[in-house]
C-alpha cells in the first residue's frame, strides 16, 4: 500500500476529532469513519501532542517536614551487615521440594535478632528502613519488634508510603505522645485525638501512673461507643490492681454485654474483690466435701450440685446463661462459678487441704473433668502458681493447651525443668506446645532432654519429617553454647532395615542445620555485642 501524502495526512490528522478516534482504532477502519490505517495512526500522534500540551501544571506538593532525630545508639558494622542479610533471607525462595537442607534459616532468626537489638538499644540504620517495613508489613509477628526497632524514623517513612500505612495504627498516628505527667496535653490528646491515639495515650499513661489513667478513661467513659469502652476497659489488666474495683463494679452495669463480661474477668482477677467473694459464695455452695468414706475407711471425695438457673444478679456479675452448642446449662453455669471464684477460698471450704491434696480427691457422679477445668483457668486467670503445680499433676489435665498456660504461671526455671521432664517421660510427639512458653535460651536440663529425644527418634528410625517442628524450636532456642555437644550427631548414621527410607540422611542434615544456625546465632549476639 503506497503511504498517504503528507497534507492529506495532516489534514485527516486535524479533522478527525479523539472521540472518532478510539472507536476507529478498536473497531477497525473498515467499519468506522473508511479513513486509511496510516491517517488514524498520524491522527492520534498529533492529538496526543495536542492533550499533553494541554494539560495544566499540578500544584506544587508542600515537601514533608524533616524526618524527628533518633538519638539511640548506632549499630556496629558487623551487625549492619548482619541485619542487611537477614532482611535478604526473608524474601529468598523456599528450596525445591520442600527439603531445607543444611543452611540456617535466616528469616526464622529475624525476630531474635531484632529483639536482641532492641536490649542493647540501637536504632535502625536508615537505609534499611524500607526493607524492616516491609517485613513488618508481610509478618504480623515481627511489627512490635520490627516498629520499636525503627523507631520514630521509620514511624515518619510510614506516613510516606500507604503501604506501610500498618505502622500507623495504635501509634498515636505516628506522632509523639504528650510526658504522661503533662495532664494538659494529655487532657487535650484525650479529649480530641482520634482512636488509635487514645488508645496509645491512655497505655503509657497506664504503664506510668494506673490510677491517673482510670480517672481519665472515667471522665469519658459514659460518652464512648461501646467497642471503644471495650478497647479501654482492656487496657486495664496492665497494672490491674484492687484500686480498680470500685470503678469496675461500675461498668458491671454497662449497657454492652461483652463490656459487662470484660469488667466481670477483671474483677474475678483480684481475690479480694466483693465480685470475687460473691462468686466464692456460689461455688461454695454447689461443691462439699463428702466424709462418709472415713468412717467406711474409704477417702474422701468431693460431691457436686450444679446451679439449677442462671439469675440476673448472677448475670451482672458476667456470666453467660446460654451455654455454647453441644454443652449443658447447669454445667455451663457450674464452670463460670468456679473458674470466677478466689481459689483461696477453697483450703477452708474443704478441711484445710493443700491444692494437692484437693485435686487428688475424687470427684463424685463425673464431674471431675469439669471441676478440674474450671480450677485450671481460675489458675491462669489468678496466676496461682501452687494450684498450677496442683493441676498439671492431675490426669484429668490432659489437653495440651491446658497444660501450656498453667505452665505459663510458674517460674522460668521451674517450668523448663517440668518441661524437661516430660519430654524425657513422653518423648516430643506432644511437647511442640509446652517448649514454646519455655524462656530462649532454653535451660540446660531442658535442652538436653530435647536433643536427647531427637537423638533417640533418630535411632529408632522414626520418620524424620515427623520432628520437623520441634527441629526448628531447637534452631531458635537452643543455647548456642550447646553447638560443640551437637557435633556427633551431624554423621551420617548407618540406616536401619525397618527405618523410614532417605532418614538417615534427613537426620544428619537436620543436626548440620542445628550446629550451623546455632553459631549463627552465638555470632549475632556477639556482633550486637561488639563496642
Amino acid at each position: 500500500m503506497d503511504r498517504m501524502d503528507p497534507a492529506n495526512t495532516a489534514h485527516t490528522a486535524g479533522a478527525m476529532p479523539w472521540e472518532d478516534l478510539v472507536p476507529a482504532a478498536l473497531l477497525g477502519t473498515d467499519r468506522r469513519g473508511g479513513a486509511a490505517p496510516e491517517a488514524v495512526l498520524d491522527a492520534a500522534a498529533v492529538h496526543t501532542v495536542r492533550r499533553r500540551a494541554g494539560l495544566r501544571a499540578g500544584a506544587v506538593a508542600e515537601p514533608p517536614e524533616a524526618a524527628p532525630p533518633d538519638e539511640r545508639a548506632r549499630l556496629p558494622e558487623p551487625a549492619r551487615r548482619r541485619l542487611g542479610q537477614l532482611l535478604a533471607g526473608r524474601a529468598a525462595p523456599a528450596p525445591a521440594g520442600g527439603r531445607r537442607g543444611a543452611a540456617p534459616d535466616v528469616a526464622e532468626l529475624l525476630p531474635q535478632w531484632l529483639a536482641a537489638a532492641g536490649l542493647h538499644g540501637y536504632k535502625a540504620p536508615a537505609s534499611a528502613l524500607p526493607a524492616l517495613l516491609d517485613a513488618a508489613r508481610a509478618r504480623t509477628d515481627l511489627r512490635p519488634l520490627a516498629l520499636a526497632f525503627a523507631g520514630p524514623r521509620g514511624l515518619w517513612l510510614a506516613r510516606q508510603n500507604p503501604e506501610w500505612r500498618f505502622a500507623l495504627r495504635g501509634a498515636a498516628g505516628g506522632a509523639a505522645l504528650p510526658p504522661t505527667d503533662d495532664t494538659e496535653q494529655v487532657r487535650r490528646l484525650w479529649d480530641e485525638g482520634l482512636f488509635a491515639e487514645r488508645v496509645a495515650l491512655l497505655a503509657a499513661v497506664r504503664a506510668e501512673a494506673p490510677g491517673a489513667a482510670r480517672e481519665l478513661l472515667a471522665s469519658t467513659w459514659a460518652t464512648e461507643r461501646a467497642e471503644d469502652r471495650l478497647m479501654f476497659l482492656d487496657s486495664l489488666r496492665a497494672g490491674l490492681s484492687d484500686a480498680d474495683e470500685d470503678f469496675l463494679e461500675t461498668a458491671l452495669t454497662d449497657r454492652s454485654r461483652n463490656v459487662r463480661a470484660t469488667a466481670a474477668g477483671l474483677l474475678s482477677a483480684l481475690p479480694a474483690s466483693a465480685l470475687a467473694a460473691r462468686m466464692a459464695d456460689r461455688a461454695a455452695s454447689c461443691i462439699a466435701l463428702d466424709r462418709t468414706g472415713d468412717r467406711t475407711g474409704d477417702r474422701s471425695a468431693l460431691v457436686v450440685e450444679a446451679p439449677h438457673e442462671c439469675d440476673a444478679a448472677m448475670q451482672r456479675d458476667g456470666m453467660v446463661p446460654t451455654p455454647p452448642p453441644g454443652r449443658g446449662e447447669r454445667s455451663w453455669w457450674l464452670g463460670q462459678l468456679v473458674e470466677s471464684a478466689p481459689l483461696s477460698c477453697w483450703p477452708a471450704r474443704l478441711g484445710g487441704r493443700s491444692p494437692a491434696e484437693i485435686v487428688a480427691l475424687p470427684v463424685a457422679d463425673d464431674w471431675q473433668p469439669e471441676l478440674h477445668a474450671a480450677w485450671c483457668r481460675a489458675a491462669v486467670r489468678q496466676g496461682d502458681a501452687a494450684w498450677s503445680r496442683a493441676l498439671l499433676g492431675s490426669p484429668s489435665t490432659s489437653s495440651l493447651a491446658e497444660r501450656a498456660k498453667l505452665l505459663a504461671t510458674l517460674e522460668e526455671d521451674e517450668r523448663a525443668d517440668w518441661v524437661a521432664g516430660f519430654v524425657s517421660a513422653h518423648g516430643l510427639s506432644e511437647a511442640f506446645q509446652l517448649l514454646g512458653v519455655c524462656a530462649v535460651p532454653w535451660a540446660g536440663p531442658l535442652g538436653r532432654a530435647v536433643v536427647d529425644a531427637l537423638d533417640i527418634a533418630r535411632d529408632a528410625g522414626s520418620y524424620p519429617w515427623s520432628f520437623s517442628g520441634v527441629m526448628g524450636l531447637a534452631e531458635r532456642c537452643l543455647d548456642p553454647a550447646a553447638a560443640p555437644q551437637l557435633e556427633a550427631l551431624t554423621t551420617l548414621a548407618t540406616e536401619s532395615e525397618d527405618a523410614s527410607p532417605g532418614a538417615a540422611g534427613y537426620w544428619s542434615e537436620a543436626f548440620q542445620r542445628l550446629v550451623s544456625t546455632l553459631r549463627l546465632r552465638a555470632a549475632m549476639h556477639a556482633e550486637l555485642a561488639a563496642p
